[in-house]
């Protein structure tokens, strides 16, 4: 499997990052599956609802994401995943994140150095929840 953002998911997932540096983002992925590939046409920003550690650790509440399902059935779009952002670390998933994670879902990670996001990585749970494989991802336009 793949993940295809386009320049401008891409660009608000940054976007989001830096303004909500030092504290991590987080935020749902809407798009649609075809065959091996992923595209990603849509993000809602979401509330970081941790109430302490946000520098380190993000929490979506099940409201939140029952509200990207709905969001994503009325745009006839599937809900395939969230981002997040590691304030000043590498953009890989901590143990924080295979605890909290599920199987089937995207999870890119984009790095935020002193501010500025940086490098976008994409991880998927391995079915057995005993950590993560790396999902190709490409930031181009989706036709």
């Amino acid at each position: 499997m793949r993940l295809i953002l386009s320049p401008e998911v891409a660009a608000t997932i940054r976007a989001h990052a830096r303004a909500e540096y030092p504290y991590e983002c987080c935020g749902a992925l809407l798009g649609l599956e075809h065959g091996d590939m992923r595209a990603i046409t849509q993000v809602i920003q979401l509330a970081n609802e941790r109430t302490h550690e946000r520098e380190r650790r993000f929490y979506v509440s099940p409201q939140q994401v029952l509200m990207a399902e709905r969001r994503a059935r009325e745009a006839a779009l599937l809900l395939l995943g969230f981002y997040h952002s590691h304030p000043d670390h590498p953009a890989e998933p901590s143990e924080y994140d295979r605890e909290h994670a599920l199987p089937y879902y995207s999870y890119p990670i984009v790095s935020v150095r002193r501010g500025e996001p940086t490098e976008i990585r994409s991880w998927r749970l391995k079915d057995d929840r005993s950590g993560f494989d790396e999902e190709p991802l490409e930031v181009q336009s989706i036709q």
